[in-house]
């Protein structure tokens, strides 16, 4: 699977921004995905995860009410809403996928097969 992100930016705090990322090389409506950033010094930590078919979403506590996850399968795409951003949301997202198999959704990067190569969202204060 070849994932391609896009759609980071610089932004002010408050403001939004909506990541894509579009797959290709595989059935994308067989794929579980999540979001996953990076800061400097910092560990890759999780953001959020969507199930094959789109019914099953899990964000962590720290964008909850903030970011959304979403898919559409008929264009081999998945999103990331971003609202209310803050210096803290600052990284490098990556988007992943895992050949999981199952309509769920995987909160751990280490389940994850394939990545992107990552799109830079700086959040300024």
């Amino acid at each position: 699977v070849q994932l391609v992100e896009s759609g980071g930016g610089l932004v002010q705090a408050g403001g939004s921004l909506r990541l894509s990322c579009a797959a290709s090389g595989r059935t994308f409506s067989r794929l579980p995905m999540g979001w996953f950033r990076q800061a400097p010094g910092k560990e890759r930590e999780f953001v959020a995860a969507i199930s094959r078919s789109g019914l099953i979403t899990y964000v962590a506590d720290s964008v909850k009410g903030r970011f959304t996850i979403s898919r559409d399968n008929a264009k081999n795409t998945l999103y990331l809403q971003m609202n209310s951003l803050k210096p803290e949301d600052t990284a490098v997202y990556y988007c992943a996928a895992t050949p999981d198999g199952r309509d769920r959704v995987v909160s751990s990067s280490n389940n994850y097969d394939f990545w992107g190569q990552g799109t830079q969202v700086t959040v300024s204060s």
